[in-house]
């Protein structure tokens, strides 16, 4: 059962967008590629609703036409506002990090909602709050929609007429930069890692290849080992290497989004809540922020956003991959390339989550998500949010006073189409089924029932 929280009014802005150009595009490959309950209401002080999607009330941009870049590219909105490329204001109390990213596109539909999130058998008084990045847009783009409204305000800044990007064959972020490549009518390259066995094969229309093909991202299929034993950085370089002597511009970016520009995307979230819980002049406060690690952008982004701002939050962060070592001294780059002048370990609490591996699921971690849809009506993925929640669970369970008491903001940061790649799981896990029976004394005419 979930409880909304409504401050302000019900309305929602709505604009109607037109669609991009796509003209003398080449056609899309998938090739291998070769290396030669309570509820937080205080006094409103802005217009700005949990549930609202109206950015004017965030100190974001300033409203103005569409730029060249944008009516070069053939995209345009009505009043300014999605796909619009705006001037970038930083939060007050994040204007000394440097540099400030200069512009930002307007991706996403923000402010995302928060609402409670009654999950099951948690400890004595404690609260849990679920901040809906998975509402984002962008055709389920998630939390990586806020990371690539910076990445692709610099990529056409400088510019650049194809992205490249690198990531898992099933990766949330690479389809999130391929659609939002095309929103600008750029061309976008993704080197996917896969299984060794696969590499040579068609990969299929699963889950997030689906959404990538039909926007005609060209797909390079590499194995596992040659990701971990080249690296994501030289693979990228290699195919801006071979994109550049073709005569194209093309813009790098790194795994999941996650460098020091893409950072900006979460300090920016971290504003949003912000004014979401109006904390400056409200009792109500989240005691800790929740959510799942794997590349490191989000989790930066969340706990410089919560240091620096009012939140105050203590930022929680499950790793679904590397171990938590390899996160704490990758994150403490990312800060240092804003001069934030912290210890990330001294602003955000990391642990393993990881459980079999990247991508890999226990059918526990699938029978917990399956407990948590049925009961709440929340579904999670299974690579980054549903991996998070059951790791928190669990600990709420093993250390019951850590947690008692506490109110917690957990981030579900998206991923949906990740489930349909765990299909074979899950289906002994889901409801039953059975052809309905209908009795032979039950009247039956031709024509009497009409299918529309």
């Amino acid at each position: 059962m979930l409880s909304c929280v409504n401050i302000g009014g019900p309305s929602v802005s709505r604009v109607v967008c037109a669609s991009p150009l796509i003209a003398g595009r080449r056609p899309p490959i998938a090739s291998a590629l070769k290396l030669n309950s309570d509820q937080i209401q205080p006094e409103r002080q802005t217009q700005s609703a949990l549930h609202s999607t109206d950015r004017s009330n965030f100190p974001v941009a300033t409203e103005m036409e569409p730029p060249i870049e944008q009516q070069q590219s053939g995209n345009s909105s009505l009043g300014g506002g999605f796909l619009a490329k705006k001037p970038y204001e930083p939060p007050f109390w994040a204007s000394h990090l440097n540099p400030i990213p200069s512009h930002v596109f307007s991706f996403g539909h923000f402010p995302t909602p928060i609402h409670r999130w009654n999950l099951p058998n948690l400890p004595r008084n404690t609260q849990v709050w679920l901040k809906r990045d998975d509402l984002s847009g962008m055709q389920l783009s998630s939390n990586k929609v806020r990371k690539l409204e910076f990445l692709l305000a610099d990529a056409v800044a400088q510019g650049s007429d194809c992205i490249i990007t690198i990531g898992g064959i099933q990766s949330n972020h690479c389809r999130a930069t391929a659609v939002a490549a095309k929103y600008l009518n750029l061309d976008c390259y993704l080197i996917l890692f896969t299984s060794k066995i696969l590499v040579d094969k068609d990969p299929g229309l699963t889950g997030s290849l689906l959404v990538e093909r039909l926007v005609g991202a060209h797909i390079g299929l590499v194995s596992v080992e040659e990701y971990v034993n080249v690296g994501s950085l030289s693979l990228t370089s290699l195919l801006k290497e071979k994109l550049l002597r073709e005569g194209r511009k093309p813009y790098v970016i790194p795994v999941g989004g996650s460098n020091s520009l893409g950072t900006w995307g979460y300090i920016e979230a971290v504003r949003e809540i912000e004014h979401q819980v109006q904390v400056v002049n409200s009792k109500e406060r989240f005691d800790d922020v929740v959510v799942a690690c794997g590349s490191g952008g989000t989790i930066a982004g969340l706990a410089i956003g919560s240091w620096l701002s009012n939140l105050k939050a203590k930022v929680h962060a499950f790793s679904i991959c590397y171990d938590p070592d390899y996160f704490y001294e990758y994150v403490q780059g990312l800060l240092d390339g804003l001069q934030a002048g912290v210890s990330s370990r001294d602003i955000i609490n990391i642990q393993n989550a990881k459980g079999l591996g990247y991508a890999m699921s226990t059918s526990e971690e699938l029978k917990f998500i399956k407990v948590v849809a049925e009961a709440t009506g929340v579904v999670l993925d299974p690579v980054y949010s549903g991996k998070a929640a059951y790791a928190m669970v669990k600990d709420m369970a093993e250390y019951p006073s850590k947690w008692e008491g506490r109110k917690i903001l957990f981030i579900h940061t998206g991923g949906l189409l990740g489930l349909f790649d765990k299909t074979d799981q899950l289906l002994p896990l889901v409801g039953s089924w059975g052809k309905m029976e209908i009795h032979e004394s039950i009247p039956r005419n031709d024509g009497t029932g009409k299918m529309f």
